[in-house]
């Protein structure tokens, strides 16, 4: 579900003033619309740059995506914004990364964006997964395997993003990965899969042309053909329930293109 956004200019005073002894006075705030998990999204400028910041309260039931974020980043060079400070004070987790200028991925099928993001998804692969508390692929992909067997195909040991979300993927003269909470260890295809559903939801390509751009990043090609299909039911069946709880526009897109790709996999 998503989170009720709130104004950067409504935190508590002894945030704000935490915050300005790591940015110096700020400027100017330009509060950031996209994002479904963070109550804080904004972009603050200073004398010294701008930065990117988000943050939840401190109890918030997915406050431990603040220290997965946090954890991560300093393994992501290149991959990710680099995050700057991080601020816990009054009830409150902010994180604040290196604003980047660029635009969010276009998806569609003629994008000049899309060999940015299938280089992008290629550099990631060729990141060692670091020592710090991840959940598996497997454990969350359990629920909605349709046979227990289907979970040997995505353990592994490759750091995965998992929400490949096309607003979470920054491009200008290359493409950056953002939002960092479902962070995750498996099966180092994983990714490329994910991909192939949001190829289909907010790019509308047909299941064989987005797998032909996940075809593009080397983990893919040695995907076995079962755990494909496999993992694409288990997506269908994620999406249904996520769509169930939640009856967005964009929801409703992601439990249709999940369907669509299940079932060209099962077709094959």
């Amino acid at each position: 579900m998503a989170t009720t956004r709130i104004a950067f200019e409504e935190l508590p005073s002894a945030v704000l003033v935490a915050v300005e002894e790591r940015t110096g006075p700020v400027l100017k705030i330009e509060t950031v619309s996209q994002g479904f998990n963070s109550e804080i999204g904004a972009r603050i400028c200073t004398e010294s740059g701008a930065c990117f910041v988000k943050g939840l309260r401190a109890d918030h039931m997915r406050a431990w995506t603040q220290r997965r974020e946090a954890e991560v980043n300093p393994f992501l060079r290149g991959i990710a914004p680099e995050l700057l400070w991080r601020v816990q004070e009054s009830g409150w987790d902010l994180l604040g990364f290196k604003a980047l200028d660029g635009h969010h991925a276009d998806y569609s099928p003629d994008s000049p964006d899309l060999p940015k993001v299938a280089e992008l998804l290629s550099r990631l692969g060729e990141v060692a997964c670091p020592d710090i508390e991840l959940r598996r692929a497997e454990q969350r992909l359990e629920r909605y395997a349709e046979s227990s067997s289907d979970l040997d195909h995505f353990t592994g040991s490759t750091l995965l993003h998992t929400d490949l979300n096309n607003a979470n993927v920054l491009v200008g003269d290359s493409a950056y990965l953002v939002d960092w909470a479902w962070a995750t260890r498996g099966a180092p295809w994983l990714d490329a899969g994910y991909w192939v559903v949001w190829l289909m939801a907010a790019g509308g390509h047909e299941p064989e042309s987005a797998e032909e751009w996940a075809a593009r990043i080397p983990a893919w090609r040695t995907a076995p053909r079962n755990g494909v299909t496999a993992f694409a039911g288990a997506n269908a069946n994620i999406w249904e329930e996520i769509g169930g709880n939640d009856p967005e526009p964009w929801t409703a897109r992601m439990v249709i293109a999940s369907r669509r790709w299940a079932h060209y996999r099962k077709s094959l």
